[in-house]
């Protein structure tokens, strides 16, 4: 044999199975695409000059990552229903006198054709769009963009590199498939009997009290930190409960069902009840994965979609004033809070700026536990830990316009996010009752965006305050400073007014011997606009990859459940089946097995939906109700795309098990 013989046999090959091969290529080719249009937008000059330009390109840098190991796994798994279909046809050509080591170089030819076909057409195409990508970006962003053209080598280079690497180990993997079977098991793997799988309780069980364990996790974080830390966890738990409820659990639900006679005993419930049982434990694992898939999608779209919706949302929590200014008190007798406010004052004057919505406060805020009413504080975030807000009563009174008048011995606490433990609160030696604070109209910034759970303080005087800040010195810890804030709002300004506005503010608090910052809404909003933007396009490109995922499952799923089905259909209509019955029979298998996962993916987002909202509050996102209806959106829009995939898919199967006649049985 020649090697121009191998390589007609395996375009050949290519050729009479296109059904199998072309969504395959085309995935291979959308998977190209995207790495190289990611990586093209991480190194992209014009993506760097703008504000927030370097926070974007990390987040597009993993980006890249994300779809380098998503890819693989994509491709490992697909490729397996391929060389699954044509396991019958190798098995053909060695029966026939063909060795293996030459049916090794058939397949080597057909892997270089389908790599060359996947890498060459991703990377034309990514270089085709890759522009209109980095137009889309800046246009989303909001920033000025050049039409200038170029292609980035480096990143050419990468995804031959890595896609060569990939589609390397995928003929090594088929080849060890075809290599361990011999040719009669081969010839006979479409037709070869199966005994009917068993129903493993035990496993099912434990599938559900890992979804039990995920599930609990999820709903019941208290704070950011807590989110942090079990997120994965949850995600790990429930996506191994999701694996072993769909292999193990279904087949187990499964037979329950037959055991039910008045169920199991009717024509169209007889037939994909029973098809199902045989079927269910390797398409457990397929329909497990569009689940997660599905999840992914979901939760991914609502979360950038709520960010980029949101944002202003977010802006204004993180910056509650337009302006604010603060100062980090070290010596609490040397007149540095008057100092502080009459240097703010004379830039108000200089730049002739009228304020509006001023607030004006110390505060002290440190990190801790509430022990029975007796607050221990460390220096760092920790999980359950509660960040402490202190703030005399008659700066709270001055600013929001309230007439709060505590007895001694009393303050007032507002507890939102935790309940307060006890009835009192002890300050040093000294025991304060507690008074409760419905509403706390002074939150900073800071707080907005905090990652742990707050507890608002009201104190009778700046006497108290002191003895909150010593009593947490004494500790150890180092402590926090007292602070003294002046925030307000400019809206007769142009956010260019009240950046310049900003950069004087800065300036002259600078020139003084003391500790101060100073933010500005109009200044950030940039960087907030490009992270929230670069986010939500990124999701959209991995939401629009993992869509592509679990469109390819289910459509290889169909394809090798209508070929390992047609036989039997063929016997049925053999014995007076008709294709009406048939068109029935298929209605309720497909809707059974392939919205489950669809159902299993809304309760997986609602059981995530505290997580995933409390993560995003380390955006300053904390618009319940924002979140909560671009979730329902997002599951109602995937759902018409998961039905339209599901009509296309059916349509599949239902051709080749009703093509199935008299002499059905054999491909």
């Amino acid at each position: 044999m020649t090697g121009g013989l191998y390589s007609r046999l395996a375009w050949g090959n290519l050729k009479k199975n296109q059904k199998l091969y072309l969504p395959y290529i085309l995935t291979g080719i959308c998977m190209v695409t995207v790495f190289y249009i990611l990586g093209f937008l991480a190194d992209s000059p014009q993506v760097r000059l703008v504000a927030g330009g370097g926070t974007l390109q990390a987040i597009l840098i993993l980006g890249v990552g994300v779809i380098g190991i998503f890819s693989a796994l994509l491709l490992f798994y697909t490729s397996s229903f391929v060389v699954k279909q044509r396991r019958r046809e190798f098995g053909l050509y060695n029966i026939l006198g063909m060795a293996k080591r030459h049916i090794a170089r058939v397949m080597l030819c057909e892997n270089l054709f389908v790599s060359a076909a996947c890498i060459g057409g991703g990377l034309v195409t990514g270089i085709v769009f890759s522009k209109l990508a980095e137009l889309g970006l800046l246009y989303v962003i909001g920033a000025e963009n050049s039409f200038t053209f170029s292609v980035n080598g480096q990143r050419i280079l990468l995804t031959v590199v890595v896609y060569l690497a990939i589609y390397l180990l995928i003929l090594f993997n088929s080849l060890r498939l075809v290599r361990a079977a011999s040719p009669i098991e081969l010839l006979n793997s479409s037709s070869a009997g199966e005994k009917e799988p068993k129903a493993n309780f035990v496993l099912a069980l434990t599938g559900l009290l890992l979804l039990g364990a995920g599930y609990w996790l999820a709903v019941s974080v208290q704070d950011m930190v807590a989110a942090l830390t079990f997120f994965f966890v949850a995600v790990i738990l429930v996506i191994l409960g999701t694996y072993c409820c769909f292999i193990s659990g279904s087949v187990a639900f499964l037979k329950l069902l037959r055991r039910n006679k008045k169920y199991y005993y009717r024509a169209d419930h007889f037939i994909s009840t029973s098809s199902m049982i045989y079927r269910m434990k390797r398409n457990g694992a397929g329909l497990a994965t569009i689940c997660i898939l599905s999840t992914m999608v979901l939760v991914m779209l609502s979360s950038v979609t709520c960010l980029l919706v949101g944002q202003e949302d977010a802006i204004r929590a993180r910056y509650p004033r337009n302006i604010s200014a603060t100062l980090y008190i070290s010596d609490m007798e040397a007149g540095e809070s008057e100092v502080f406010r009459d240097v703010v004052q004379e830039v108000m004057e200089e730049q002739n700026v009228a304020a509006e919505n001023v607030v004006c406060y110390h505060y002290l805020s440190f990190f801790g536990w509430n022990q029975d009413g007796r607050i221990s504080s460390l220096d760092n975030y920790s999980t359950g830990v509660t960040d402490f807000v202190f703030v005399p009563v008659e700066d709270y009174n001055a600013s929001t316009g309230e007439n709060l008048t505590p007895v001694p011995g009393q303050v007032y606490v507002c507890s939102p996010d935790v309940p307060w433990q006890g009835s009192t609160l002890t300050l040093d030696e000294t025991v304060c009752q507690v008074v409760d604070l419905p509403d706390f109209q002074l939150k900073t910034g800071e707080n907005a965006a905090q990652m742990v759970s707050s507890v608002y303080i009201l104190v009778p005087d700046m006497q108290t305050l002191r003895t909150a800040y010593e009593m947490q010195i004494n500790e150890g810890n180092g402590g926090s400073l007292i602070r003294y804030t002046i925030g307000f709002d400019t809206p007769e300004l142009s956010g260019d007014a009240q950046i310049s506005l900003y950069s004087r503010l800065n300036e002259r608090l600078g020139e003084l011997q003391m500790y101060t910052d100073c933010d500005s809404a109009a200044a950030n909003r940039a960087d907030f606009h490009a992270t929230f933007s670069g986010l939500f396009f990124l999701g959209m490109i991995l939401g629009v990859a993992f869509v592509l995922a679990a469109v390819l499952i289910m459509y290889y799923k169909q394809i090798t459940e209508g070929y390992e089905d047609q036989a039997r259909f063929g016997i049925m209509m053999r014995v007076g089946m008709t294709r009406q019955e048939i068109r029935k029979s298929v209605n309720a298998q497909v809707l059974t097995v392939f919205f489950l996962p669809l159902l299993m993916a809304g309760v997986h987002l609602g059981f995530a939906f505290p997580m995933v909202q409390k993560l995003l509050t380390a955006f300053a996102l904390n618009n319940v109700r924002l979140f909560l209806l671009v979730t329902l959106i997002a599951y109602c829009v995937f759902a018409i795309l998961y039905t339209a995939v599901y009509v296309m898919t059916s349509r599949a199967y239902y051709g080749i098990v009703s093509s199935a006649g008299p002499n059905a049985g054999t491909r």
